[in-house]
């Protein structure tokens, strides 16, 4: 997945989402405003994770740390299978 295929921050357009915060751990259905500031409030941004469910599921994370994390893992494995 590249990083056009997640929403984030004010991308996402949903009345309220399941949060999972910094840490990992649930913080609950809020409101997309209350996520929004919550990842403002960690100088992160909010990522839509699980767009499927209901509510959709959004973390709080560094975005750009979590796309450099995925393609260096992907990268690996293609490596692996030659």
């Amino acid at each position: 997945m590249s990083a056009n295929e997640f929403r984030v921050n004010e991308g996402i357009r949903v009345p309220e989402v399941r949060l999972i915060g910094p840490d990992g751990g649930n913080v609950g259905v809020v409101s997309i405003k209350q996520a929004l500031q919550i990842a403002r409030d960690a100088e992160m941004d909010l990522v839509e994770v699980s767009p499927n469910a209901a509510p959709p599921v959004c973390r709080v994370m560094d975005f750009g740390k979590f796309i450099y994390e995925r393609a260096k893992k992907e990268r690996e494995a293609k490596k692996a299978q030659t």
